[in-house]
């Protein structure tokens, strides 16, 4: 899709005092350490190396903007639970990722990967407390969906959509794996869907 293939890197933001104007649109990608999102990030974009992926969780530090054309942008926010992380740290991702969660005017969606063999944890529900204030959707790739078999990714798809009822948030939620590009067509549709309202 033309969206995402003129991705460029354009801010990244370690404190709010830096948030760049809260003008046009957003989609931004959250998620636990090691969960799969810059993986999930460069399979939409049908990148290699747009968003770094690492075998160290907690790399990303900071709220990363990626210009998508059309005053549209993609933010990979920082992963979060992460013990390595020390606690100030934490703290510090956490003020960023809730303020902007809260009060970006720009969000139009708001994407969580979860790693499809754990489902939605403790942290997520946060996360979708934080969203529920806003009336904001939230669409949810159960990533690294390869490593399970068809029974089990349509049990981890059914309780995964019996957690989301739990929030009064417009909800949706799919299988997706970055290395099959397994349902990377859905999840761009549902992206440009928001985008181009």
């Amino acid at each position: 899709m033309s969206l995402f293939s003129d991705l460029q890197f354009r801010y990244a933001v370690h404190n709010l005092a830096d948030m760049p104007p809260d003008r046009g649109m957003e989609v931004a990608f959250a998620g636990r350490s090691n969960a799969g999102k810059s993986t999930a990030i460069n399979a939409l974009a049908n990148r290699k190396k747009l968003a770094f992926v690492s075998k160290t969780p907690g790399r990303t530090q900071a709220l990363n903007f990626f210009d998508m054309g059309k005053q549209c942008f993609l933010v990979d926010l920082p992963g979060y639970g992460y013990a390595a992380v020390p606690g100030r740290e934490q703290e510090r991702w956490s003020e960023l990722i809730s303020t902007y969660i809260k009060s970006r005017n720009s969000l139009k969606l708001l994407i969580i990967i979860a790693d499809s063999r754990q489902g939605i944890t403790p942290l997520d529900h946060y996360l979708l407390e934080w969203l529920v204030p806003t009336g904001k959707p939230v669409h949810v790739l159960l990533a690294k969906a390869d490593k399970l078999t068809r029974q089990q990714a349509a049990a981890a798809l059914k309780q995964a959509t019996a957690d989301l009822a739990r929030h009064p948030v417009e909800s949706t939620v799919q299988l997706f794996s970055g290395l099959r590009k397994t349902g990377v067509r859905e999840a761009q549709a549902v992206i440009a869907k928001r985008l181009q309202q």
